[in-house]
Parts: structure tokens; C-alpha cells; sequence
């Protein structure tokens, strides 16, 4: 049986995290995490980002914003090269951190920036 919500998903998270990344995680995934695997795939990737109301961009950059104030090191360098694969500019990164270091606090800002320009090297950005 297909699922037309994963299958939306799988490809729209591939296109933002590249397609190697996503085919790693699943081939890593393993009785106890592939349900994750393939709730955040169908829902957060299907469902959200699959909706036509915000585009790529806004939505990569509303991400940078709220995972860089949750303190979320791993996502967030990964959802920094995702943004810059979905338009948003360095400049653009930038801003966003510039707002949460004012909305979410300094140090979540400045641990912003390092994890970008580490996500920018990788990228060669």
C-alpha cells in the first residue's frame, strides 16, 4: 500500500537535505528509530512541508530561527545547508540570527553563527 503523504515527504526531504542524507538516515534506521524515520518524513516533511501556503524559503528560514532558539546544534547546521539549497542567502542566515540573538538571547545567537559558518565551510557557501 502506498502512501501518498510519505512519498511527498521522502521527496521534498530529499530535495531540501539532499538525497544521500535522507537515504543514510534510513538505511541507519533500525527497529527502534525507523518509526521516527518515517513519522518526521510523512509529517513533518509531507503534511507541513508539503503545504503550498509557504514556499521553500520562508519555511527553511522560519526553521533557522526556531531550532537555532531550541538549541539544536545537529538540526540546525543541517537546516543551514538545506536554506541555502532552498535561496536563502548568507545575508539572508545572517538575519535570522541577528533576531534571535535579540528574541531567543545572546548565546543562542552566537552559537548560531558558529554552527552556520561551519555549515557554510562543509558547503564550500
Amino acid at each position: 500500500m502506498t502512501n501518498p503523504t510519505f512519498d511527498k515527504g521522502l521527496e521534498i526531504r530529499k530535495s531540501v537535505l539532499g538525497a544521500e542524507f535522507v537515504e543514510k538516515s534510513f538505511a541507519a534506521a533500525d527497529d527502534f528509530n525507523r518509526p521516527m524515520q518515517e513519522l518526521v518524513t510523512e509529517y513533518c516533511w509531507g503534511a507541513v512541508w508539503g503545504r503550498e501556503t509557504l514556499d521553500k524559503k520562508t519555511r527553511s528560514m522560519l526553521n533557522l530561527a526556531m531550532i537555532s532558539a531550541l538549541n539544536r546544534p545537529h538540526e540546525l547546521k543541517m537546516h543551514v545547508k538545506g536554506a541555502l539549497k532552498n535561496g536563502v542567502t548568507k545575508d539572508e542566515i545572517r538575519e535570522v540570527f541577528l533576531q534571535v540573538a535579540i528574541y531567543a538571547g545572546v548565546p543562542a545567537g552566537v552559537d548560531s553563527f558558529r554552527i552556520a559558518r561551519e555549515a557554510f565551510q562543509e558547503v564550500g557557501a
